[in-house]
């Protein structure tokens, strides 16, 4: 199941949209504004985001330059009532993949998050292509020119999360909190255990690196991507 960012500050809408959504096998997350959005963004795995750009505290267009910034890829559909040609253009020029105008067609709002989780590489059966490696996550396998890996549940999660986001930097902590839960007692350094058990495994692989940052984490980037 894919999980939806809602960005949007006014209540009904914010409930019409995660119900559209729920009601067509997405999972929710919502938000009323950018900050609590960055909040929602550190703590849940999101596959893409719906934003609005009217927004209290931090406004979708200023949400949108941050994670851009930040050299964060996941797609953004800007659904707003601002409609002219000057605010398309500045929604696009700071990094939002595609634009809408309020009153939302619902049909047409789930044709086009469709059509942007395609275009990120994450197709509709749930398979992540990064050059000619292919993750599956329901089989949580990983299929490259050394052959098909079925991973442990912990590693699968983890290349995926990194590998769906390349260029981002995920704190060790970011990391333990989303896939081994908040409550867990379980000790950072895990994480590290699990990446060198992903480089062992995929040495040879050159499709993609997980890059240590130091003082900060890890971070996947691939062999298309600038690695510094």
């Amino acid at each position: 199941m894919f999980t939806v960012l809602v960005v949007e500050d006014d209540k009904n809408t914010r409930r019409l949209m995660e119900t559209v959504l729920c009601q067509n096998g997405y999972s929710v997350v919502t938000a009323e504004d950018g900050v609590e959005a960055l909040e929602k963004l550190d703590a849940h795995h999101i596959d893409i985001i719906l934003l609005d750009v009217m927004l209290p505290r931090m406004d979708g267009f200023a949400l949108t330059r941050e994670l851009r910034e930040a050299k964060n890829g996941i797609p953004i559909l800007m659904v707003t009532a601002r409609e002219t040609q000057m605010d398309k253009r500045q929604g696009f020029l700071a990094g939002t993949d595609d634009y809408m105008v309020k009153p939302v067609d619902e049909q047409e709002m789930l044709l086009r998050i469709a059509a942007l989780l395609r275009r990120a590489g994450v197709a509709s059966d749930r398979k992540l292509k990064v050059g000619q490696t292919v993750l599956d996550y329901d089989a949580f396998t990983v299929t490259d020119a050394g052959g098909s890996h079925e991973l442990p549940q912990k590693e699968f999660l983890l290349i995926f999360r990194l590998l769906a986001n390349r260029g981002r930097i995920f704190t060790r902590r970011q990391l333990m909190d989303e896939l081994w839960d908040m409550d867990s007692t379980t000790d950072e350094r895990t994480v590290d255990v699990h990446i060198n058990r992903l480089r062992e495994r995929f040495r040879d692989n050159r499709d993609f690196e997980i890059v240590t940052v130091r003082g900060l984490g890890y971070k996947a980037v691939s062999e298309a991507e600038d690695r510094a």
